[in-house]
């Protein structure tokens, strides 16, 4: 099969099977779209919500698109050629592969498309007109930073299990990664990928796709070579209330520190009840309608956009000197989901 028609093929098939929906049409205003990595994570809903109502308000017309699971790049690609196809002006992505998507960015900003990512940035960034979301790095960071004061002099011998996104290693993972592990005290060779090798004390790491039931399969898969784990680092709180499923039936799960971020109510309440230690927050109703006010002022006066940084919290009750967070409490009033 050509390449073009492995594309032409590929937006035929999202047609069919991509999971889309739409809000209602405001046909006086210009068409605006949105895709993130799936239209199921409760992260990427409250998103959603955010886009289209701050679209509504501003008199543009939204349509929200995804990928059918965590790290489908062509799904991406066939739902960015669809809002072109269809006159987009502005178009708001959560790519789920940072580098992979870039020339199909690339052709949709050389057609007068304007593309702003939001959550997580393109690499390289530039290739984006801008990018609203979480420093993920500062995220992962905070967590890291938490873990190894929690644990004292025990984390210099501390063995690590790191439950990951997905295997295209978007800079969300990456970034969220590495931040944990500097956090902790960890060099890590490579700031644009995750690796065991980074440290001995790195036990396992294994991909999750960002859900309950990845993050349990990985951790099984670390388990079957690593006879204890101390510390698990998730990249989202579905992959961490999974791996806690998995070291709990395996009967590992006494005094392990866990950590992760997102900061949906759901992982709220799991660190109000024990399951995870701490979370880092991130606002993803704030990012999108940002986002769709950037594009209304391009649209409006020629406004350029610019990066914005959404703000991330540390959330847990049991504080530490040096690392800033807030209470479950607090953290229970910002929470989405």
């Amino acid at each position: 099969m050509t390449k073009i028609s492995t594309v032409l093929t590929s937006v035929a098939v999202a047609a069919l099977t991509m999971a889309l929906s739409s809000a209602p049409s405001y046909a006086d205003g210009p068409l605006v779209g949105l895709i993130t990595k799936t239209n199921t994570n409760k992260f990427f809903v409250k998103m959603k919500e955010g886009f289209e109502a701050k679209a509504k308000e501003l008199g543009l017309t939204p349509q929200s698109l995804a990928g059918k699971f965590d790290g489908d790049n062509d799904g991406q690609v066939a739902a960015m050629e669809q809002l072109m196809a269809a006159g987009a002006k502005g178009i708001l992505l959560v790519p789920s592969d940072s580098a992979a998507i870039v020339p199909t960015v690339e052709k949709a900003r050389k057609a007068g498309v304007l593309v702003i990512t939001l959550d997580t940035s393109l690499d390289p960034p530039t290739a984006a007109d801008a990018n609203i979301g979480t420093d993920n790095y500062k995220a992962g960071q905070l967590i890291g930073q938490w873990a190894k004061a929690t644990l004292g002099d025990k984390a210099k011998t501390a063995k690590i299990a790191t439950l990951d996104g997905d295997v295209n290693k978007a800079s969300v993972d990456y970034f969220r990664h590495n931040g944990f592990l500097q956090g902790f005290g960890i060099p890590v060779k490579n700031m644009k990928t995750f690796a065991e090798s980074d440290s001995p004390q790195i036990v396992g790491s294994d991909v999750t796709q960002g859900s309950e039931d990845g993050g349990r399969t990985a951790m099984e898969k670390i388990l079957q070579k690593a006879d204890k784990v101390d510390v698990v680092y998730a990249i989202n709180e579905p992959s961490a209330y999974g791996g806690v499923a998995a070291l709990k039936a395996a009967g590992k799960d006494k005094g392990v520190v866990v950590v992760a971020i997102d900061g949906g109510c759901d992982g709220v309440k799991m660190v109000k009840d024990g399951i995870i230690g701490a979370t880092s927050q991130q606002y993803p109703l704030l990012m999108a309608s940002k986002g769709v006010q950037q594009i209304a002022d391009f649209l409006k006066s020629g406004k350029k956009p610019e990066s914005i940084d959404s703000g991330e919290q540390l959330i847990t009750d049991h504080p530490v000197p040096g690392v800033p967070s807030i209470s479950v409490d607090e953290g229970m009033k910002l929470c989405w989901g």
